[in-house]
């Protein structure tokens, strides 16, 4: 997923927390007079900030209210607020007789926010939300947001959010949340707080698993070290700086018969005197061949040969065409074409290799190293050896939370004919999976098939393909002997990409909440990590094996990143953490697919 594609509202649920739990405390007493519910519920649920805070999560993610009144219901318990009150409020300062109740409590700090998010306004056009909300993908969105956000009648909302995004991103003011209530066209807008509350639970369970995990890997990063660190790396190579190889780069046009496409490589070629090992690079969605550029330049400048894909079917420039109404949306047959063009753009070059003069005696195609990110990771799991699995996938899409995104990406997968693909690609010896979607898709039994060295890189602060599901937990379903978890504390879903031309996007780019510090400071650890683990595993220079430690990690550690590395990380590990540092949730099955 490239930094440029998507913009949102960045507010983290702990901050909704604050800043609404006040309404619903004053309305504790009268709650708590309903018969039938249990009194912890009670309790639990007026603690989280009920409804406001559940809305104003929601609607940051994907934004939309009702035109006169929200009406929030949850079991028996029923209240109202006029929209014209809280409009007041927000634009004026005003206090209405209605919300008089409400705001006692909230200090001055907390409601300066509260109106500054209820106006902070999006970057979107209609057409651009009128096509992704035609998708499958913003249906399904839609619908998901619907069973929470209905219709008077108590009906799925799914429909009228539609026409209230696109009616407020069409209107001069432009898409905030007061103006999508006012186009929202129900009199009333119903909140389910039953369904809602399993969103935000489910949310709220990823970032505390996500946060525990992060802890305990930090600290068995630091064990690892200390029973490791008789290496000097001041003496050794810095492998964040460049290497001492000329390169060129050239751009391929490959026609791929076989989905009838063309398809765009970078070649990044260096000079050696033996045949250089082969790495390809897999962008993420709505990524092109400069989204990881740097690091393509980088791994150049130690000899290796980089191949950097273009994949046509989910590429930024099918997005800017989407949303621009010029062309349909990425299908779910695109998570099959992918590794399927990695092959055909392999056995391309090995024939090339054989036939053109310029890249005779070039390329060593059977040690060859595969990156992806994101969708991308995916991409670079399959063609290592891991398998779809449709029968969790069956499972777990069912009745999906709308929080972990990435989710909703790997149950596209679901809408294809189920059979048994094999993606895996003999020549490809070595795997990096930065920021991988991994859960459902693959599932324990898909992902345990590889048995090539693998890295997975996970971001702390990744909404996209959270670490905690999508990678910490996958890495204990790994078989392979040669593995290692990088986790990268406060990085985004963003942070680790970085393209040396100025990427042409059409749409908004992302706020500094969501793409996180500096890139540029991330950059480097995976510079130095992934030529050490290459070198080590393609081009078999166990000299490069102490970089690939703890200690090593920790070596170069630096705010605002810190970096940890295991190698030895366990399910039963995960499990004795989690159950400490989770006192007030149930479980985690970590053996299991979560």
């Amino acid at each position: 997923m490239n930094t440029t594609k998507f913009n949102a509202l960045a507010i983290s649920p702990r901050k909704f927390s604050r800043i609404f739990a006040p309404f619903f405390l004053c309305a504790e007493p009268s709650i708590k007079k309903a018969k039938g519910i249990p009194a912890p519920i009670i309790s639990n649920v007026a603690v989280a900030g009920l409804g406001f805070w559940l809305l104003s999560a929601i609607l940051t993610t994907i934004p939309a209210k009702s035109a006169e009144r929200i009406s929030v219901v949850y079991g028996p318990i029923q209240f109202s607020l006029a929209v014209e009150s809280l409009e007041a409020l927000v634009k004026e300062g005003k206090v209405t007789e209605e919300l008089s109740s409400y705001i006692g409590q909230i200090d001055p700090n907390s409601l300066t926010e509260l109106r500054d998010i209820m106006q902070r306004r999006f970057e979107a056009n209609p057409t651009a939300i009128s096509q992704f909300t035609k998708g499958q993908l913003g249906q399904t969105v839609l619908e998901r947001l619907g069973r929470v956000l209905q219709t008077e009648m108590g009906q799925n909302g799914a429909t009228s959010l539609r026409t209230a995004f696109i009616a407020a991103a069409s209107d001069p003011e432009g898409l905030n949340l007061l103006n999508m209530l006012r186009k929202f066209p129900d009199r009333v807008v119903r909140v389910d707080l039953t369904q809602g509350l399993q969103i935000i639970g489910e949310f709220e369970k990823i970032l505390r698993n996500t946060a525990a995990s992060v802890k305990v890997i930090q600290q068995a990063s630091i064990i690892e070290a200390s029973t490791n660190n008789n290496v000097n790396f001041s003496q050794l190579p810095d492998l964040r700086r460049p290497g001492s190889f000329p390169w060129q780069k050239q751009t391929l046009t490959i026609n791929d018969t076989q989905r009838n496409r063309p398809l765009m490589v970078d070649l990044y070629l260096p000079q050696t005197n033996t045949p250089a090992n082969v790495i390809v690079i897999s962008h993420g969605a709505a990524g092109n061949r400069n989204t990881l550029s740097l690091l393509a330049e980088h791994l150049a400048s130690y000899g290796f040969a980089i191949v950097v894909m273009e994949h046509p079917g989910d590429s930024l420039e099918k997005f800017q065409n989407f949303f621009s109404g010029l062309g349909d949306s990425p299908q779910p047959q695109e998570l099959i074409n992918r590794p399927l063009e990695i092959k055909y753009v392999l056995d391309e070059l090995q024939r090339r290799e054989q036939t053109e003069p310029a890249l005779q005696g070039r390329l060593n195609l059977q040690q060859v190293g595969i990156i992806g990110q994101s969708i991308g990771g995916y991409t670079s799991l399959t063609l290592a050896g891991a398998t779809l699995n449709f029968d969790l996938l069956r499972k777990d899409c069912v009745d999906n939370q709308i929080f972990n995104l990435s989710l909703l990406i790997q149950c596209e997968v679901s809408r294809l004919i189920p059979a048994n693909y094999n993606f895996r690609d003999e020549r490809i010896k070595a795997v990096i999976a930065i920021n991988p979607l991994t859960s459902s898709v693959f599932g324990e039994t898909g992902l345990s098939q590889v048995q090539i060295p693998v890295m997975f890189v996970a971001s702390s602060d990744d909404i996209f393909t959270p670490a905690f599901p999508e990678q910490i937990v996958p890495f204990t379903w790994l078989t392979t002997p040669n593995k290692y978890l990088v986790v990268i504390e406060k990085a985004s879903h963003f942070s680790l990409l970085g393209g040396r031309e100025e990427d042409n996007s059409a749409l908004p780019p992302l706020p500094r909440e969501i793409v996180g510090p500096d890139p540029a400071l991330a950059r480097p650890y995976l510079n130095a990590l992934s030529v050490a683990f290459f070198r080590n595993y393609l081009a078999n220079q166990p000299e490069f094996q102490p970089f690939l430690s703890a200690s090593y990690a920790r070596s170069i550690s630096q705010l605002p990143f810190t970096l940890s590395l295991v190698k030895n990380f366990t399910a039963a590990q995960l499990a004795e953490i989690l159950n400490n540092n989770s006192a007030n949730s149930t479980k985690p099955k970590v053996n299991s697919n979560p």
